[in-house]
């Protein structure tokens, strides 16, 4: 029961904030320099449109109401599932979302893994080898991933891994995980050379603590000392990164899935930008917070499973 409290609490402090992100974004789009309702009427084959065409596109699109109603009615369709229509193509939001979402989920969660995998690993690799040239060789290499732009780093691998070498497809994902290399090693780069300082630099603060004095006193072999007590004991800053991370992955794949041809959410929605598309957008923000909410939610669960100090009582941590 106290668990189930915990949750609720913790949705109902990030209600507010998802709230805030989706009127931020309509509000954003509206204000965008530009009239969606000429680039709708130029689809349909209007190129010199009249007053009266543009009254009736705009009532047809529904921008001919207030913003507050505006907002408040797709709101509430969106809330039963109804993301309306996109003002290009007129195809139903959802439906677009929820077929991309699979693809953008698959490149991120493939990016997190690379973060992950060589992130937390090379930091722990580093604490154990401190002060050697290992440990030199790779904080210079972290230092390297994080100074290289993510664009760059993916028109890179293209051209020496795809292009040159010929080992790996430049875009699209039809040849399953081979597809998912360069844009999860160019989308999570900057990621593993954060993540693998920040492991480097909690597990060394934990080897300093009182206790570890105490577990190499009483013989402990080193692995154990490393991995059992100061690794796990560094942990909840490092999910908090990591978690963090997914978040910023999820919204921020946008060019790698253009630069590699990924039919994502990311190449919908700056499709959608590029022609002030506001539906499609709003339908993207929608569903990228909720998923960011979600994930914020299994960072503070986490906590409770990782860390025996944090304990659940009353409903708050």
């Amino acid at each position: 029961m106290a668990i189930v409290k915990y949750i609720a609490k913790r949705l109902l402090v990030l209600i507010p904030v998802l709230l805030g992100i989706t009127l931020a974004a309509f509000l954003l789009g509206r204000i965008a320099p530009g009239d969606p309702v000429d680039d709708a009427l130029f689809r349909i084959g209007i190129e010199f449109p009249t007053e009266g065409d543009r009254a009736e596109m705009r009532a047809r699109l529904g921008l001919d109401q207030p913003l507050p109603a505006q907002y408040f009615s797709w709101l509430g369709r969106a809330l039963q599932g109804d993301l309306g229509r996109s003002y290009i193509g007129n195809r139903d939001i959802a439906q677009e979302l929820a077929r991309r979402l699979p693809l953008t989920l698959k490149v991120s969660l493939s990016a997190l893994a690379v973060a992950v995998l060589f992130g937390v690993g090379g930091g722990v690799v580093m604490a154990a080898c401190h002060g050697t040239w290992v440990d030199t060789v790779l904080k210079s290499v972290s230092t390297l991933l994080l100074s290289i732009p993510g664009f760059w780093l993916a028109l890179f691998l293209i051209t020496v891994f795809a292009e040159w070498l010929g080992w790996l497809p430049t875009s699209g994902l039809d040849r399953g995980l081979a597809s998912m290399i360069l844009p999860a090693a160019a989308l999570a780069a900057a990621n593993v050379g954060s993540t693998s300082r920040i492991t480097r630099g909690n597990i060394l603060a934990e080897l300093g603590e009182q206790y570890i004095v105490v577990a190499n006193a009483k013989g402990l072999p080193q692995k154990a000392v490393m991995i059992g007590h100061a690794f796990r004991n560094s942990l909840v800053p490092i999910i908090t990164l990591i978690g963090n991370y997914f978040g910023g992955i999820l919204g921020g794949s946008t060019i790698i899935e253009s630069i590699f041809a990924i039919p994502g959410l990311g190449s919908y929605v700056l499709s959608a930008i590029q022609n002030r598309d506001y539906p499609v957008i709003q339908g993207y923000v929608l569903i990228t917070g909720t998923t960011f909410v979600l994930i914020t939610l299994a960072i503070d669960l986490l906590y409770i499973a990782v860390n025996p100090k944090i304990r659940v009582q009353g409903g708050a941590a």
